[in-house]
């Protein structure tokens, strides 16, 4: 077979490949508004890195220029800060912070609250006889979340007893209303 001239054989293949993309032009029109947001974000990804990249060599430039100073706020203080031998004062279990959390924490056992907040309730604490339930749940012991825990499986007569218990004793505010709101849901079913 004779080869055709080079022009022949260019435009029977211009041909040939524009019925090819012919036919795929459906698919084609569906894929591009994709292929147009991927080669979009991809153009913008780039920008930002070739800009991150700038800053960055920017602030290096800047830094050797103007070296930064080490200033640190007045209020700010760290642990290498402090003298060495300097020891943190041992309170006999007392907190050493104050707050909110203070009633959520507990020690060996022992509910640990600083000496301000030691009321006169606390005091005729030691005179108010513990209800079995409060015994049984070790309740002195508990801290807030941890009777949260256990007040869903105690009846109303029980949590009634440790909201009585709780008024005479310690009267914290968190104890009382978590009794008072579980004791209101449950003999509201």
């Amino acid at each position: 077979m004779a080869t055709a001239p080079y022009g022949v054989r260019l435009l029977v293949g211009a041909a040939v490949t524009a019925i090819e993309e012919t036919r795929k032009l459906p698919q084609t029109i569906l894929m591009y508004p994709m292929t147009v947001a991927s080669t979009v974000a991809h153009i913008v990804m780039k920008v930002q890195q070739d800009l991150a990249d700038l800053v960055t060599k920017g602030d290096s430039a800047l830094e050797s220029i103007f070296p930064p100073k080490d200033e640190q706020p007045v209020w700010a203080t760290f642990d290498e800060d402090l003298p060495q031998d300097t020891e943190a004062p041992a309170g006999d279990g007392e907190r050493l912070t104050e707050g909110r959390f203070a009633l959520y924490s507990v020690a060996d056992g022992v509910e640990t609250r600083s000496q301000e907040t030691v009321t006169k309730s606390d005091r005729k604490s030691a005179t108010v006889t513990a209800p079995p339930i409060a015994e049984e749940l070790d309740y002195g012991s508990l801290t807030l979340a941890q009777l949260r825990a256990r007040s869903q499986s105690l009846s109303v007569a029980d949590l009634e007893a440790l909201l009585a218990y709780e008024e005479a004793s310690k009267s914290r505010a968190p104890f009382q209303t978590l009794l008072a709101n579980r004791i209101t849901r449950a003999t509201a079913k």
